[in-house]
């Protein structure tokens, strides 16, 4: 296992998650998204001031990002190098490469989203039942709260616990707790506005006299 396969798969994957879909989508609308709502480039923030379509096309482009990363990406350029199959460190790194690109992309001043869809996408790949226990958490919190950070707070803070329900495997376990913890520090403004009650909840549906 060469440092330059490492090499050649981690900026492969930072370039395939540096992808600012959620940027493309507010401008296809006229819109820069770093400008209004919470100003992040995530798919939240696109359903909230953009469109609920386009919010959703985010939401499933930045997962499918950290997924093509490790399933697809690591395993295409590794076997340039050996013929063997892919070790699943390299698929680490392809994984951190791709949340990495999403949160700090090179397009934009390395100013990027906070990775919640990428790094699902990433351990779907990785370690699919751990994301299963951390995306069932936050539905059900979501359900309750309306609130999008407390529900992503809440799954990327479990996100290692779920890993070592279904895997048992330290590297894994480790790997799942630096991730999560990557993702709780993105959302340092969120906690911020939870605190100062000033937070927005997502409303899937108007009320009535709403628009009266």
């Amino acid at each position: 296992m060469s440092i330059l396969s490492f090499v050649f798969i981690f900026f492969a994957a930072y370039f395939l998650g540096s992808l600012p879909t959620g940027y493309w989508a507010g401008r296809a609308r006229g819109v820069d998204i770093r400008t209004v709502g919470s100003k992040n480039m995530g798919a939240t923030n696109v359903f909230r001031t953009v469109g609920k379509t386009l919010g959703i096309i985010v939401l499933l482009v930045d997962a499918l990002k950290g997924w093509a990363a490790v399933a697809a990406l690591a395993p295409l350029i590794w076997r340039h190098f050996s013929p063997d199959a892919i070790p699943v460190w390299l698929q680490v790194t392809a994984g951190f490469g791709a949340i990495l690109g999403h949160n700090y992309t090179c397009w934009l001043h390395f100013k990027g989203g906070k990775g919640i869809a990428t790094s699902a996408g990433v351990f779907l790949a990785l370690v699919p039942g751990a994301l299963a226990i951390s995306l069932a958490v936050w539905i059900v919190l979501f359900a309750v709260t309306r609130y999008v950070s407390v529900a992503s707070i809440a799954a990327a803070a479990l996100l290692p616990v779920g890993s070592w329900i279904t895997t048992q495997d330290v590297r894994l376990t480790v790997v799942a707790g630096v991730v999560g913890g990557l993702a709780i520090c993105k959302h340092k403004a969120n906690l911020a506005r939870l605190l100062a009650g000033t937070e927005h909840r997502i409303e899937l549906c108007k009320k009535k006299g709403a628009a009266q």
